[in-house]
Formats: C-alpha cells, structure tokens, sequence
C-alpha cells in the first residue's frame, strides 16, 4: 500500500487581532519610523532595580526604551520593512528590552558597558575585589545570624544588645564564588558589590541592518593608530603631489627650492645663490684630483694638503643657513618622501663629498 502524503499546515490567523495588540504594533512602528537605532537587550535575570535605573539615564538621553512580546516587533518590522531577515528574527527570543535612540550606536553602546549599576550580590557571583565585612556595629541583634559569621570565620562580640564586628575581615576574596551565607551577610551589611551593566544582544540599524555586539566593541587605541597612519599617509601623498594646500606649501616650497639648488649647483648654472657652493664643490674635486694623482706622479710636484679650513667653514655655514627658523612636527613617513630641514642641509653636505 503507496504512503499518504503528508501535508505541512500553516497557521492563518482568522480573527483580528486585539485593539491593545494593534496599538503597540502602530506604536513599533512609529518607533521604527522615529529613530535610526535600536538596541536589543537581553533581560533575562537581569535585576529590577538595574533596569529602572538604566530606564532612568536613558530617558535622560532622549531614548525611548520599550518592552513588547518578540512577535508584535517582528509583525511591526515586517508591516514597515516588508520583510524581516533571518539575522534580526534570530535576535527576538527570549526576553528583550528595546532602546529607540538616534545617537551612535557604538557611542551608546560604550556608554551602557561603561556605566554600572550596584547591587546586592547573589550567590554564584563572583566577587570583583576582596570583600570586607567593616569592623563596628551591624545593628543586628543576636539570633541564628550568628553562626554564618562563625561559618565566614568572621570575630563578632555581643554589646549593647547587638552584633558588633571586631575587626575588619575579608569575607571573599577577589575572583573567588560568593556562596549563600556570604550574600545573605554582605545584604544584612548593606554592601552592594556588585556592578551590573545591561547585556546587549546587537544593534538593528535603521531597521535593516544588525551590528552584533562583538563588533560594538571598539579598541580606541587601534583606531587612533590607524587614524594616525592615515593622517601621515594623506600628508605624504599631498606633499608628494605638491597638494596646494597652507600644511603643505611650506613642505613642498623647500622641497622645490633644494631640488632647484641641486640641479643648479650640478649644472654648474652660476647665480649668485649657488656660485659659492660651486666653487666649493670644484675645490672639492680638484683637491679628491690631486689626492689620487700626487703619489702616481711625483715628477708634477703636487703638494696635497689637508683640505682648508675655510672650506669646512663654509661647508658647515652652507648647512646652517639651508635650515628654516620654522620648526615641523616630526612625521616618519614624511621624513621619508617630504624633505624635512635637516635633510636639506645633509643634502648639500652630500653634493660637497
């Protein structure tokens, strides 16, 4: 006997939905429509003293923060966007919590990440720093309290109808689990040692787009070294193009000038600027001339000498009035391709051997 095919049924809905239910999807809606970001907010055990004051500052910042049932958000995006891909569908599970905000999502995501809220501690915590019960009085009066101070090894004397602690004592150790008699004594002390942020899902952007929280999280010193490389990048490139320009006309004007000294000065094109550095280099030359041909051709009775001191001089002035009185912000890169000051001058020292 052939099988029976089996046929997959689909839920279509046959009666209108509630008016309270269409209320908030027009309100979702609008809410899309409103703002360009929206922050999905894992609340699961998340305490209810850590959203109210996150509720708080939020609303301080002109965000909306929203809670729904994940298939209203989802009917409100499918109704504006007509169609909701399977990255955002994914993120609807659970219990959530939406921020409906226009500031940067990468601004507001370091915000709430570097913004905590105190709170008792539960058990399974893990203590951020060592935890101390303070020495005094607790203001308990004694009962079965007090053996979880004998359990936590914590010295306590009985005055005045009270608890007192006689010493400060570390309770738990930074890193270690906070148990339950150890919660149950640092809520009896009023410590809340806990910070709790709110736990971030992604970021849906201007309804469409999903930015997880992995990729929220920015390393500033990473950005700034490429945005630093980028600047040297662009700086080198104007200065090699001659970009004109107020950063790099200084740049490429000297540039310009020891290039055009340096092709005078080879020509041998006699100016009043380069006929000194002329006659210098051919000193230069005929003196490196005489040196190798002195010791060859005795009969020719070349004396050859140490180079004159007035050549040095003039050698070691020629590279201190090429430097400019304006001093340049060091640049690596621009070392490299745009001349600095310096190079201008160790320029000529190389063109005079």
């Amino acid at each position: 006997m052939a099988s029976q095919p089996v046929f997959k049924r689909t839920y279509v809905r046959t009666k209108p939905y509630p008016e309270k239910k269409v209320r908030i999807v027009d309100e979702l809606k609008e809410l899309f429509s409103k703002y360009e970001t929206v922050l999905i907010i894992d609340i699961h055990e998340t305490s209810n003293r850590v959203l109210q004051e996150y509720r708080f500052w939020l609303r301080r910042r002109g965000a909306r923060v929203i809670k729904a049932k994940n298939t209203l958000v989802l009917i409100a995006l499918r109704q504006l966007m007509n169609d909701v891909s399977e990255d955002i569908e994914k993120l609807f599970t659970g219990e959530n919590l939406l921020i409906f905000t226009n500031e940067n999502p990468f601004e507001i995501a370091r915000w709430i990440w570097g913004t905590g809220v105190r709170r008792e501690a539960m058990p399974g915590d893990i203590a951020p720093f060592d935890l101390v019960a303070p020495a005094g009085n607790t203001n308990m009066s004694p009962g079965p309290i007090m053996s979880k101070f004998g359990k936590l090894k914590i010295p306590i004397k009985v005055q005045d109808g009270k608890i007192w602690i006689v010493k400060d004592t570390v309770i738990v150790k930074k890193g270690d689990k906070i148990n339950e008699d150890a919660a149950e004594i640092l809520k009896k002390l009023s410590i809340r040692p806990v910070f709790e942020t709110l736990k971030i899902k992604a970021v849906i952007l201007r309804g469409k787009y999903v930015i997880t929280a992995d990729e929220l999280k920015l390393d500033a010193r990473t950005y700034r070294s490429m945005i630093e490389d980028a600047v040297k990048g662009a700086f080198n490139l104007a200065v090699n193009t001659a970009y004109p320009t107020p950063e790099v006309l200084r740049i490429s004007i000297t540039k310009a000038y020891m290039e055009a000294m340096n092709l005078a000065i080879n020509a041998r094109y006699i100016t009043p600027e380069t006929a000194r550095y002329i006659l210098i280099k051919a000193a230069s030359e005929a003196h490196a001339l005489a040196s190798i041909i002195a010791p060859k051709a005795p009969e020719l009775g070349l004396q050859v000498t140490q180079q004159p001191q007035q050549v040095k001089t003039e050698t070691e002035q020629a590279r201190a009035e090429k430097k400019t009185e304006e001093k340049k912000e060091t640049i690596e890169e621009e070392k490299k391709e745009g001349p600095s000051e310096e190079d201008i001058a160790a320029g000529f020292s190389n063109l005079f051997g």
